[in-house]
């Protein structure tokens, strides 16, 4: 088995991909160990000490380390976890799906709003997701309120030093341009 291995944005975090069908559908962020104890991977990748994020997307899995760690001697260790779990066919969460892991929610969208909800969904969910899953993360809408769209950043995305710009000047302006509703956008 072959895994692939592409840098990202983020200098701290790495982007594998297994050749295979990581999640079936949606993504999952795990930021600490006691998060990563849903997911057999996800703990075995912590256990290695200097990672400190893990990110599952469609067809890869991004790994974060810690500031001053180096990945010429992390990158072994994850390839050889990776390695170990994708060649057993082990599942990737305890009790074999991610259904029934809460997701936080706090923010509710006004009714009144629908129509520009949708609009702000459907852009994220076809021009803004694709490209940055392609560096090894995710951005998920959270909510709108007054003009302000709330967006989460996952895997390569969080800590990164350019999610700031990502965020105002690439996602912000396309909002922007197609739903003249929107004002800013805002990292939740």
């Amino acid at each position: 088995m072959l895994i692939e291995t592409e840098t990202t944005p983020n200098p701290a975090t790495l982007k594998f991909l297994p050749g295979q069908p990581v999640m079936s559908g949606g993504t999952r962020d795990f930021a600490d160990p006691e998060e990563a104890a849903l997911s057999p991977l996800a703990s075995a990748l912590f256990s290695l000490g200097d990672v400190t994020g893990v990110f599952f997307g469609s067809d890869f899995v991004s790994v974060t380390v810690a500031p001053g760690a180096d990945w010429r001697d992390a990158k072994p260790q994850v390839l050889g976890v990776l390695l170990d779990h994708f060649a057993s066919g082990a599942p990737l969460f305890a009790g074999g799906s991610a259904a029934g892991i809460a997701i936080d929610d706090d923010f509710s969208d006004d009714p009144a709003d629908a129509d520009i909800v949708d609009q702000i969904k459907d852009l994220i969910e076809t021009r803004v997701r694709p490209a940055v899953a392609r560096d090894g993360g995710d951005i998920v809408y959270r909510g709108f309120d007054k003009g302000t769209v709330y967006l989460a950043m996952h895997g390569a995305c969080s800590g990164c030093p350019s999610s700031s710009a990502t965020l105002k000047q690439g996602i912000e302006t396309l909002l922007k341009h197609y739903v003249p509703e929107v004002t800013e956008v805002r990292a939740a």
